[in-house]
């Protein structure tokens, strides 16, 4: 049987996050089968847990949230700063982003209650592609994809090599996989172009599609399996190498 340190089976349940819940546990807030908790006590799915007299056996289940983020909202799960994306969001359950979108961008970003998939995403170092459309502020040349294509500096290092393609005159679109901050709109600035509009559109085999903006939807079991896929294939790649 799974035993887990209780304030993380309270933040599971939706109640309040693991610092809060120390808090109510410090407090002697918070008992386990009848008895007042300590901290550092770990628990089962058959325990009862009570805070403030109230059992909290609510299950929920892994959430996984494709979102398309307007400019102005700001990536993180700080409700204080105005315009953040919980608040925004107003979800039911206790979620958070996973990695950023800048605040003048807009487009895809993932949500979820899942810390594991963090990880996993984040050591997907091979497959973890983004993709982007970029509107700048004057004509684009043979020349600033080619550049854009081969690596740019910015940041102290060379942005590693990627695909690029022009879709008209003043847009472009760009597969990353890798994510520096700004990284896009430094590469731009590097060779005097000014981004005036960024999109993101993909990330893995996730796609923004027709979901409108400020809108989310949830993940298909099919696009979850073959994310999950996605990031297990690369760890192997990667420590393989």
């Amino acid at each position: 049987m799974e035993l887990k340190r209780l304030n993380k089976a309270i933040a599971e349940t939706g109640y309040c996050s693991r610092r809060e819940a120390d808090k109510l546990i410090e407090s002697g807030r918070v008992k386990v089968n009848g008895t007042t908790a300590d901290l550092g006590v770990k628990v089962s799915s058959e325990d009862t847990i009570k805070v403030k007299g109230q059992i909290i056996t609510k299950q929920v289940g892994n959430i996984y949230l494709a979102f398309n983020k307007p400019i102005g909202i700001t990536c993180t799960t700080d409700t204080h700063i105005k315009g953040n994306i919980i608040t925004f969001l107003n979800y039911p359950e206790r979620i958070f982003p996973i990695g950023r979108l800048d605040k003048p961008s807009e487009g895809l970003i993932f949500l979820t209650n899942d810390g594991d998939i963090v990880n996993k995403i984040l050591r997907s170092r091979n497959n973890h592609e983004k993709e982007y459309l970029v509107r700048v502020n004057k004509r684009i040349t043979s020349d600033f994809i080619k550049k854009m294509g081969n690596g740019v500096p910015v940041l102290d290092t060379v942005t590693k090599k990627c695909k690029v393609w022009k879709v008209d005159d003043f847009t472009f679109k760009i597969i990353l996989t890798q994510g520096l901050n700004r990284q896009i709109r430094r590469m731009c600035e590097y060779l005097d172009y000014n981004v005036k509009g960024l999109q993101r559109l993909r990330i893995m085999n996730i796609s923004l599609g027709h979901l409108k903006i400020g809108k989310y939807r949830s993940f298909t079991k099919n696009e979850l399996q073959t994310l999950l896929n996605l990031c297990e294939d690369s760890a192997k790649t990667f420590e393989e190498i």
